[in-house]
C-alpha cells in the first residue's frame, strides 16, 4: 500500500509563484519515477514534470523554464517549484508514483495522489 499526500495548491496572481509538494508513504523500500501531472477543466490529464530515482527531470514543454522538480530519495518526497505562473496553468495537480519496490512484493505500479487545486487568476 502506497500513500500519497500532496500539498501547496492555492490562489496565485499572474507572474507568481507556488511550490507544490509530494510525499510518498507505505511499505516499501525503494520508489522509481515520480512525476507531476494536471488536468485542467474540459482538457485531457498531462505529464507536466517527471524526476527519476538518478534525478533525470523531464518537462512538458510548455512550463519548460518556469517550472522546476525537485526529489528527496531519503523521504520519498517531490516538490515542484512553479514561477511566471499564467492563467494557463490553472488545473488540478497530481502527483504520480511509477512504481515502488519492496523485498516482498517486488515491484507495484502506478500510484497516483488526490490532487491538489492550482489557481491563477487577478
Amino acid at each position: 500500500q502506497v500513500q500519497l499526500v500532496e500539498s501547496g495548491g492555492g490562489l496565485v496572481q499572474p507572474g507568481g509563484s507556488l511550490r507544490l509538494s509530494c510525499a510518498a508513504s507505505g511499505s516499501f523500500f525503494s520508489v522509481t519515477a515520480m512525476n507531476w501531472y494536471r488536468q485542467a477543466p474540459g482538457k485531457q490529464r498531462e505529464l507536466v514534470a517527471g524526476i527519476t530515482s538518478d534525478k533525470r527531470a523531464n518537462y512538458a514543454d510548455s512550463v519548460k523554464g518556469r517550472f522546476t522538480i525537485s526529489r528527496d530519495n531519503d523521504n520519498h518526497t517531490i516538490w515542484l517549484q512553479m514561477n511566471s505562473l499564467t492563467p494557463e496553468d490553472t488545473a488540478v495537480y497530481y502527483c504520480h508514483v511509477e512504481s515502488v519496490w519492496s523485498p516482498r512484493r517486488g515491484y507495484e505500479y502506478d500510484y497516483w495522489g488526490q490532487g491538489t487545486q492550482v489557481t491563477v487568476s487577478s
